[in-house]
């Protein structure tokens, strides 16, 4: 029975309730934060992979994923609203489903951020270098991309992706507080680059070469829904601020599904702008697919503007995502689950620095040497499987704290969540074979750290809350 040790519900929310955070957050703000976590490679780089995958229909692949995630937001929003502590689904599942499963989610969660950060710095190499090539400005083709990314060429390492996260790790360990103005500023340059793409690419798609549709059916609809998920990723970063919502029970809704409907929308008209523009299959091997349609249309002009976007735009992203992974490490380690100098703080800096570095060297050397396809499907299998998880915790608290004040309601219980459990495991289902046995490898080596060390530490294990 010690693996479904729980922690107090009731403990969490005192706890945070004496934190005494500034409740100083609306639903504009909440949106904006969404909006800024969310756009980044997802919309600029694996526009083509999808593209690829499942030609012009990738609108469609678009639609189908954001439905996915908006069924596993409204989950998040009751957790987020109901118990507003920091560790997000790891927390969330320690106070429902126990130990155990919290673990998992938490081993999950460390390889979600993880990768993202790298897939991120990819992604903002790919853009870096076509912004430096519109000033004549190129580096050695080893250096430019992971083994095996190019074909017919030899790439050796990603050296602007590691350079990029060696230096957010920099200010992250020293001490990074990102201000809503900075947040906002950044969006606001995203969403520009995006209605730029939107407005000037309109006049130059050629609605022939939206045909055919569905060059490879409805399997590589669904398979690239599976991959552009990602690019929805990012919308859980709304409910870690519920504790400082001045109303959470309007606002936290409002900023979840907003964030997700806003940029589904911006989503769908880039796809049909870019493969209006430049025939899918075109797309293959190239990193930039957005600038690149402008490049081919002829507007060199707007194409700098986007890679210039889009390597600001990203900064926000790897920096918020390589904050949440040391921040659920950090959770963890304070909980005994691992090793106790990991959430050790650094006295002059208040970061937990050695935890800081160490994930940033790890998966910057990860993001300079594997492939960006191959990072987005390993971040997207852990995503979902992580939804899944926040869906099914839900229902386990109804049914364990029916009583616990509830500041909003997951609406549609239990259909909502067990419709948002399928959905995750239906895109899970078109990820490749290869990606579900990294996955389970990665999940046998978390059990084998649970049980050969975790589990005999935990803080509950010991009597301590």
């Amino acid at each position: 029975m010690s693996l479904f040790r729980k922690k107090n519900v009731e403990h969490m929310i005192a706890g945070a309730q004496a934190a005494g955070l500034k409740k100083a957050l609306g639903a504009l703000d909440l949106t904006f934060l969404g909006v800024g976590a969310i756009i980044g490679t997802g919309i600029f780089v694996l526009t083509g992979t999808g593209a690829v995958q499942a030609g012009p229909a990738l609108m469609l692949s678009f639609i189908i994923a954001a439905i996915a995630c908006g069924f596993a937001a409204l989950a998040y929003a009751e957790f987020a609203s109901t118990i507003p502590v920091a560790g997000s689904i790891y927390t969330y599942s320690y106070a429902t489903l126990g130990e155990l499963a919290a673990w998992i989610i938490g081993w999950d969660l460390m390889l979600e951020y993880g990768l993202a950060t790298s897939a991120v710095s990819v992604g903002w190499s790919g853009y870096l270098q076509s912004l430096l090539s519109g000033f004549g400005i190129s580096l050695p083709v080893a250096l430019t991309a992971a083994p095996g990314a190019l074909p017919g060429h030899e790439t050796l390492f990603n050296l602007p992706a590691f350079l990029v996260m060696i230096a957010i790790t920099t200010l992250l360990s020293v001490g990074v507080r990102e201000s809503t103005r900075v947040n906002n500023l950044m969006v606001a340059i995203k969403v520009t680059v995006v209605l730029l793409v939107i407005a000037v690419g309109a006049f130059h798609v050629t609605p022939a070469k939206w045909h055919p549709f569905m060059p490879n059916g409805w399997s590589g609809v669904f398979g690239a829904a599976a991959v552009m998920f990602f690019a929805f990723i990012g919308f859980d970063s709304v409910s870690s601020a519920a504790e400082e919502v001045k109303n959470p029970k309007r606002d936290l809704p409002i900023g979840i599904i907003a964030s997700l409907g806003v940029c589904a929308v911006l989503y769908v008209a880039v796809a049909a702008v870019v493969t209006g523009i430049v025939p899918s299959a075109q797309f293959a091997n190239v990193s930039h697919p957005v600038s690149y349609a402008l490049q081919v249309a002829g507007q060199n002009w707007v194409a700098g503007f986007i890679d210039l976007g889009a390597v600001l735009g990203m900064l926000t992203v790897i920096l918020v995502m390589a904050y949440g992974q040391t921040r659920v490490i950090f959770a963890m380690s304070r909980d005994g689950l691992l090793p106790a100098a990991l959430s050790k703080v650094h006295p002059r800096f208040a970061t937990p620095f050695a935890t800081t570095w160490l994930v940033g060297i790890v998966f910057g050397l990860i993001g300079a040497l594997v492939p960006l396809n191959v990072l987005a499907e390993l971040i997207n299998i852990g995503t979902l499987a992580a939804f899944s998880m926040v869906s099914i915790a839900v229902l386990v608290l109804r049914r364990t704290h029916p009583d616990l004040p509830r500041a909003f309601r997951c609406p549609g219980v239990p259909v909502l969540p067990v419709l948002a459990v399928a959905s995750c495991l239906f895109l899970m289902v078109n990820l490749s074979a290869v990606t579900w046995i990294a996955f389970v490898i990665w999940l046998v080596i978390g059990m084998l750290v649970y049980f050969g060390y975790s589990r005999r530490h935990s803080k509950l294990a010991h009597g301590q809350h």
